[in-house]
């Protein structure tokens, strides 16, 4: 069964680290390599730019070499299509080839400047999330003390990426910064990769009023991995049937149709047991057959990313 996956951090790993290569099919580094998304049936992955912690003052720059390493170690082969446009989407999911989106988390070295976002969009960026953490010139970040919204020059900035066409993503963001974008813009906007704050209070979890909202705008949710966004370290491990109840709540909510999965892969060093890795997917899916139909399952694991970027992603 094929999936779309919203959110990795591959290149990161790269950026640090020049020696790995995606395509190894035994390199132990990576927790998505282009051998476990045969494995897995990862049909199409977004691959983030993120800067490290470690960079303290972004630059432009650093976008680039992320876009770099991306367009020369892993877009450049040709089992790799690179998707820019509803034609490469639809190349990628009917045909043999395996498919890259490029995405950015953090907007700190764009500074405001349009030409910086039109250049990422020139260059493939179809989906950007405008902070981390932490507070920026857009925006607060969901884990800033002072829990602020957008500036005056990131409401800008939101109506610069709508018109461009590049996807917004809220995962990162205060409560108050989401409520910003959905007031600055009545398009549709995704969260890649964040879980139900009512069965984990992680503050990077969606409260239910925040999902409706998403749902009633036909957006995306990403239910991700990561252990502690799926349950409280207090209540024990995490496992496959935890990361199950956010699916059936959110079913309970209506989401059928923007339910996704965003695993956020090479982000992490801890894991859901059996979920370790890309190739690992398979074990998702069986688990997600014993509860619900084949048809709902398949929107839930490409369906619903598909339907979605065909209708967004820009045509030529």
């Amino acid at each position: 069964m094929q999936i779309i996956d919203g959110h990795c951090d591959v290149l990161l790993k790269m950026y640090e680290d020049p020696q790995i290569d995606f395509f190894d099919p035994n390199t132990s580094k990576l927790d998505v390599s282009y051998s476990g998304m045969v494995q897995g049936g990862v049909k199409i992955q977004c691959f983030a730019i993120y800067l490290p912690e470690r960079i303290t003052q972004p630059r432009f720059d650093h976008y680039l070499e992320y876009i770099d390493i991306f367009l020369r170690k892993i877009a450049s082969d040709p089992r790799i299509r690179h998707i820019k446009t509803r034609g490469d989407l639809e190349a990628v999911m009917s045909g043999k080839q395996t498919g890259a989106i490029l995405t950015l988390e953090g907007a700190d070295a764009i500074g405001g400047n349009p030409v910086y976002t039109r250049t990422l969009h020139t260059l493939g960026v179809r989906i950007i999330g405008p902070t981390w953490n932490y507070a920026n010139w857009a925006a607060d970040g969901v884990l800033e003390p002072r829990q602020g919204g957008f500036s005056r020059r990131g409401k800008i900035f939101i109506k610069e990426c709508c018109d461009l066409g590049i996807l917004l993503d809220v995962s990162h963001l205060t409560e108050r910064a989401f409520w910003d974008v959905a007031e600055t813009t009545s398009k549709a906007f995704v969260a890649t990769h964040s879980n139900v704050k009512t069965l984990c209070g992680h503050p990077r979890n969606l409260t239910d009023e925040q999902i409706r909202e998403i749902i009633g705008r036909d957006g995306r949710i990403g239910l991700t991995f990561v252990p502690w966004f799926v349950k409280s370290p207090a209540q024990g491990k995490a496992t496959i049937d935890d990361l199950l109840r956010h699916v059936e709540y959110l079913c309970a909510l209506g989401a059928q149709n923007q339910i996704t999965f965003g695993s956020d892969f090479d982000g992490i060093s801890q894991w859901i047991p059996g979920l370790e890795k890309a190739g690992n997917y398979g074990h998702l899916v069986q688990a997600l057959l014993k509860r619900y139909p084949d048809e709902l399952v398949r929107r839930f694991l490409y369906g619903n990313w598909f339907r979605f970027l065909q209708q967004k992603l820009p045509v030529h």
